[in-house]
């Protein structure tokens, strides 16, 4: 044995204990939250199990998730691309409240009211990103400046609630159970989750997203349009807001203004605890509902013990930070590996 060997050997265990620690702490990165999940699963499973477990409850996660899951599967493309959109929840409130209006109001049909008020949401959504994008606004700025707007044109439409006249059937939509007993709601969940996730990893235009979202200059060099990119995100995130606000109003019976603007915190809080989920600080599709499941599992648990109202703020706020913490935790190992 020489002298140089003998450094070599005796750094040799700790080189595998740091290897094995690094490889520990991106598995945890990465699994985390479905550990997590699966953990709340079975606590609630064990302390509560008459009520917990039981299909009636598990509907009533998937339907309290599913429209928390589609306007964040709508946030997740716009910060798929390196974006912000803050207007989300002022979006579905405000569409909840027009597409109640035509069919109170303005006599629309179900059918064209629906188209109306979806089509409205994905103008939004562009408007959005013409100012992002053409106008060079901050996108915290503008879209929190267009939610703020909404607010004010929402309340100059209706100071209150628009409850009579509304067709029955239009309630049905959200209360109704076509396939297999699932709640209409669910259903429309996955396939709008399924239609994204294909968007966003099977077809060109996800590829182009997800080259926008990871170097912006080196798309823009590559021919990649990044500013239509952009416009394209922002309005599927416009059109998902409108469809949660339309389902809402659906369930609810009413359109109220403000009545989804808390749907802003429970998407990001999603779409960030499922950054931290699979990938390394990546925003996808299959981590956003992840992220939803946590959040309806955590809510339906604090219900079943009669944890007061005011803990799911709590909870939810506690979520998002430890969201945005993971996240960054992710990123941080990623490129360090």
């Amino acid at each position: 044995m020489t002298a140089e060997t003998v450094p070599v050997a005796k750094e040799a265990p700790q080189a595998r204990r740091s290897s094995w620690k690094r490889t520990a702490l991106i598995g945890l990165s990465r699994y985390g939250t479905i550990i997590g999940l699966l953990l709340m699963v079975l606590f609630f499973s064990i302390n509560a199990p008459g009520v917990f477990l039981s299909r009636a409850n598990f509907l009533n996660i998937l339907s309290q998730a599913s429209l928390t899951a589609i306007i964040a599967s709508g946030l997740t493309y716009t910060l798929v691309v390196g974006e912000f959109d803050l207007s989300i929840g002022y979006v579905a409130s405000f569409v909840g409240l027009i597409v109640t209006g035509l069919m109170a109001y303005e006599g629309f049909p179900i059918w064209l009211s629906i188209i109306c008020a979806l089509a409205l949401g994905a103008g939004i959504g562009i408007l959005n990103g013409l100012l992002v994008t053409k106008v060079r606004i901050n996108a915290v700025i503008s879209t929190l400046g267009i939610g703020t707007m909404l607010t004010g044109i929402g309340f100059t439409y209706s100071a209150f609630p628009i409850a009579t006249g509304i067709p029955r059937a239009f309630t049905d939509i959200s209360l109704g159970r076509i396939v297999f007993g699932l709640p209409n709601p669910v259903i429309i969940m996955v396939v709008v989750l399924l239609a994204l996730w294909t968007v966003l990893n099977k077809t060109d235009i996800g590829q182009k997203m997800q080259a926008v979202g990871s170097n912006m200059e080196a798309a823009r060099l590559s021919g990649i349009r990044v500013d239509r990119i952009k416009i394209f995100a922002f309005a599927t995130a416009g059109f998902c807001a409108a469809l949660t606000g339309t389902l809402l109003s659906s369930l609810l019976g009413s359109g109220t203004l403000a009545a989804a603007d808390g749907y802003l915190l429970d998407a990001f809080a999603a779409v960030f605890l499922g950054s931290a989920t699979l990938r390394e600080g990546e925003f996808h599709i299959t981590g956003t509902l992840v992220g939803v499941l946590i959040l309806a599992v955590g809510f339906n648990g604090l219900s079943i013990f009669g944890a007061p109202t005011h803990f799911q703020p709590i909870f939810k706020g506690g979520i998002l930070v430890l969201a945005v913490g993971m996240s960054a935790l992710a990123r941080r190992y990623a490129a360090s590996a």
